[in-house]
């Protein structure tokens, strides 16, 4: 486990900042730092957590993919089977470091139905394919008449 760990003086030439605010950061808890002696060392990930750079797991690079669906036709009913559909494959998408976060939107007035997917590639293109089959197939789900009706 060798991360790099740097001093006060780095991340405050690093930050653009002086060091004392830098060290004000960390009496705050809004840096986390290890305290040798008497100085402060910084691990790379926590000054990466507090600028919002993450550094990806395992060295690749981070991808996430923003899409927006626009469905027209689709009546109240058929778009909170849809929602219930597209918002219960999120919930169990298993990745934690890369959640799926979807949002649903319905204008009555135009039958229109939005989709909003936030998330890995993989991820987006899996609900990306259950939305094709769901309006593609003759399963009757936008119509009411799944389950036998």
């Amino acid at each position: 486990m060798s991360e790099e760990m740097l001093s006060v003086e780095q991340v405050a030439e690093r930050l653009g900042l002086h060091v004392r605010t830098v060290r004000g950061y960390i009496r705050a808890g809004r840096l986390r730092a290890v305290r040798i002696g008497k100085q402060y060392r910084i691990a790379r990930a926590d000054l990466d957590a507090l600028t919002g750079r993450p550094a990806p797991a395992g060295g690749g690079a981070a991808v996430e993919v923003s899409s927006i669906l626009q469905i027209d036709g689709v009546d109240r009913a058929a778009a909170d089977r849809l929602a219930t559909l597209v918002l219960a494959t999120a919930n169990t998408n298993h990745q934690p470091a890369h959640p799926l976060r979807i949002q649903t939107v319905h204008d009555e007035e135009r039958n229109r139905m939005k989709i909003v997917i936030l998330g890995g590639a993989s991820a987006t293109a899996d609900v990306l394919r259950l939305v094709d089959a769901v309006l593609d197939g003759d399963n009757g789900l936008l119509t009411g008449e799944a389950g036998g009706a």
